[in-house]
């Protein structure tokens, strides 16, 4: 079984968020900025006061320690984080795409994770604020330009929602669908 690591006084929300987008202007736009263990390593040096290294040898060993246990336990769960866990795959039949010749795929062994309840609120929060903010860049085109659709839907006469689920009339992605058509 394995023990614990204390990393003293830091807390989870001392680092929550802090690898968002750190300070860097290549490429850190939403699917093409990727977080290296070394930004991670830094970030939390200087939030929690100690060295690169030491906190280098302390994110080595936790993840060290992640490996362990799926190798051993093949599950771990990590509170408000989430789960990994070591799947098998049955063995089947497929197809090669480019000669449409049937291949077979032998077992194997994969590692799965499931979102903790915490990180899919953020998540979903997240999504909201890009629709919001989607929703808000639609409105400030239709204030310029006029409306680009006149039959979007509205709110029904007993203020049921909609056919599309919206009280309001179309969603930010129907509604941006629609203008850049």
């Amino acid at each position: 079984m394995l023990t614990p690591i204390t990393l003293g006084a830091i807390e989870a929300d001392t680092i929550r968020g802090s690898f968002a987008c750190p300070a860097r202007t290549d490429s850190c736009s939403r699917g093409t900025f990727v977080v290296t263990k070394k930004e991670i390593v830094k970030t939390i040096s200087e939030e929690i006061g100690l060295t690169q290294l030491k906190t280098k040898e302390i994110v080595q060993k936790t993840f060290d320690a992640i490996v362990d246990t799926l190798v051993q336990d093949e599950r771990i769960e990590l509170r408000n984080f989430g789960v990994f866990e070591v799947k098998k795959r049955a063995a089947r039949k497929a197809r090669n795409p480019r000669t449409g010749e049937k291949v077979f795929v032998p077992e194997k062994f994969v590692v799965t994770f499931k979102p903790g309840k915490e990180m899919e609120e953020r998540v979903r929060e997240l999504e909201r604020k890009a629709n919001e903010q989607a929703a808000a860049a639609v409105a400030q085109e239709n204030a310029a330009t006029g409306p680009t659709s006149p039959t979007t839907p509205g709110p029904s006469a007993n203020g049921a929602p909609s056919a599309n689920g919206t009280l309001g009339g179309a969603s930010a992605y129907e509604a941006e669908s629609r203008s850049a058509t």
